[in-house]
């Protein structure tokens, strides 16, 4: 029984959020082109491990099934990319990845965080409004789209 409690725990402390590392990297580009049209190249996400960035993961019994990526610039935390597995969407980890992401912001004494969101994507949409995020502007054509591009929502947290 001891036995047991223990592989428990161990196999529990092996999902959660955690900073990604470049040996992470196979696995974003991996969930990167699972997740969106138009995926980021490896060498933008190689930029992402600079020290103005933060790069967190998902990990669910030890696969990396989701991440999001933060650049600091002056007092904002921008928002870049957020991506979950399709397998794993609807459960929260988004909104987990978000909250972390805010949340490691506020203590590095940021004062907002903004991010860019294609207006077709109501889910996501809905997910910042419910964390508080405000519409501040739009983008016009900032998304690659078969139609020559597709507008995004700006959107803004304020911290203080």
């Amino acid at each position: 029984m001891k036995g047991e409690q223990a592989t428990v725990s161990i196999e529990a402390a092996q999902s959660g959020i955690r900073p990604l590392t470049q040996d992470d990297l196979p696995r974003v580009i991996e969930l990167e082109r699972l997740g969106h049209s138009h995926p980021w190249t490896e060498g933008i996400f190689r930029d992402c491990f600079k020290d103005s960035y933060r790069a967190w993961g998902y990990v669910s019994e030890n696969e990396l099934v989701g991440y999001a990526i933060i650049s600091y610039q002056f007092d904002e935390a921008h928002l870049l990319n957020v991506c979950v597995h399709p397998g794993f969407r609807g459960k929260g980890l988004g909104r987990e990845l978000l909250r972390r992401a805010i949340a490691v912001a506020i203590e590095d004494d940021l004062a907002c965080m903004i991010l860019e969101v294609r207006k077709s994507n109501r889910a996501a949409t809905l997910l910042y409004r419910s964390e508080g995020f405000q519409q501040i502007g739009v983008r016009p054509k900032y998304y690659p789209g078969p139609s020559g591009g597709e507008d995004a929502r700006v959107m803004e947290l304020q911290f203080t």
